[in-house]
């Protein structure tokens, strides 16, 4: 075994300069092509029929009007019905022919079968399911009251992103997976959250109704991860490229911007 591990540690650098040097340029090419190909390239929605859960305000409910404005069907999920009734009446008056509303909890097994039957049931198939119901939490670690409330938070999203890495690999070609990482977004979730506790909203904080558009332009180019705001993809693309410089530059920023906003009275 330790001859492996050596040859390992031989053999893999030389590999990936080589890699690096002879293939990564036609690599950095392919995905450029690829990338303008995208930007051209934009599914049909009209006719189509999208389940959207958590649809009753912020993303969820503003990914909806985005789909509702190309024509497509509409399955709404929440739990507050009031909520989803105008929810509902906007998407039809800005272009969507057939929404239906059913309220439940995404949190409960039976209620999660129920809205696919009855999407199903009404619409004869489905063709966009969005998982964007869940809840958030930004704070900083010596806001954690207990380190079991952010050990649960991150296993949480690990899981959920190994989950759905994975099952894109099982269904793929048949179904496609678009992964989204949100970043603070202006939601009735978040923006009263910060007022009440650091006095002003979030610095970087996102328009709801700007993310929303741009999670619905990647799902319609296919894209298998999109990030929102988009610049926030060229900060994962240096820190692989430089992590240190990356890491002193974010450290800067958190210090000089960001962890004023969090700082109680």
């Amino acid at each position: 075994m330790n001859i492996l591990h050596t040859s390992l540690d031989i053999l893999l650098p030389l590999v990936a300069i080589l890699f690096f040097f002879l293939f990564y340029p036609f690599y950095l090419l392919i995905k450029l092509v690829i990338f303008l190909y995208k930007q051209f390239l934009s599914e049909n929605v009209a006719g189509k029929v999208v389940l959207i859960t958590g649809a009753s305000s912020g993303i969820g409910e503003h990914v909806a009007y985005e789909y509702a404005k190309k024509g497509a069907y509409l399955a709404l999920v929440a739990r507050r019905e009031d909520r989803l009734e105008i929810v509902a009446e906007t998407s039809r008056q800005l272009g969507s022919d057939d929404v239906i509303i059913i309220p439940g909890d995404v949190a409960k097994v039976e209620d999660c079968k129920k809205f696919i039957d009855e999407t199903i049931r009404h619409f004869g198939k489905l063709d966009h399911p969005i998982n964007n119901a869940g809840v958030v939490q930004t704070v900083v670690f010596e806001d954690y009251n207990h380190i079991q409330d952010a050990n649960l938070i991150m296993a949480s999203k690990a899981a959920l992103l190994r989950f759905f890495e994975t099952l894109r690999i099982e269904l793929n070609p048949d179904i496609k997976i678009t992964i989204v990482f949100p970043g603070v977004v202006a939601t009735d979730m978040t923006t009263p959250r910060y007022i009440e506790n650091y006095g002003s909203d979030f610095i970087f904080t996102e328009p709801v109704s700007r993310c929303a558009k741009g999670i619905f332009n990647g799902i319609c180019r296919g894209e298998t991860y999109i990030e929102e705001p988009s610049w926030m993809k060229w900060i994962y693309v240096m820190k692989n490229m430089c992590p240190e410089i990356v890491e002193y530059v974010l450290h800067d920023l958190y210090f000089r911007y960001l962890k004023p906003s969090f700082e109680r009275d």
